[in-house]
C-alpha cells in the first residue's frame, strides 16, 4: 500500500502517543500526514490517538480554515501511576528540543561515553 510508513518491529521506550504529542509541540499546526511520517503512523492510527489526547483533555484544537491548530495542556498530569505528579511539560521537555540542540546531541553522548570508565563505575 502506498503512503502507509513500514511498521517498527520491536520494542521502544516511548509510545505512539507520546511521539504525537512531541510532534505536535514542535508544530502545533502540523498536519496529520506529517505526524504519521514522523511517528511511522498511518495516518488513521494519528486520528485516533488525537481523539484519545482530546478526550483525556491532554490536548484541545480549533479550527482555522482547512487547518487544526492545537493546544497542549502542559499542567495536565501523566496517567500512570508511577509517574503520578510528573506534567506534560516535564514529558515534553525531554522530547521536544530545537533544531541546534538536536545537531550537537550526539556530540555530547559522544563525549560523555568518553568521560566513562570502561567499567561503568
Amino acid at each position: 500500500m502506498d503512503g502507509v510508513p513500514e511498521p517498527h518491529t520491536g520494542w521502544t521506550f516511548l509510545t505512539n502517543h507520546a511521539r504525537v504529542l512531541a510532534a505536535i509541540a514542535d508544530n502545533p499546526s502540523v498536519r496529520i500526514r506529517h505526524i504519521a511520517a514522523r511517528c511511522r503512523l498511518t495516518e488513521r492510527a494519528v486520528q485516533k490517538i488525537i481523539a484519545d489526547l482530546e478526550h483525556d483533555g491532554y490536548l484541545s484544537h480549533t479550527r482555522e480554515g482547512r487547518t487544526n491548530t492545537y493546544r497542549i495542556d502542559p499542567g495536565k498530569v501523566l496517567r500512570h501511576p508511577n509517574e503520578a505528579g510528573l506534567t506534560v511539560a516535564a514529558l515534553l521537555s525531554l522530547l521536544v528540543q530545537d533544531e541546534a540542540h538536536r545537531s550537537t546531541a550526539p556530540q555530547q553522548l559522544r563525549t560523555t561515553r568518553q568521560r566513562m570508565p570502561a567499567d561503568g563505575v
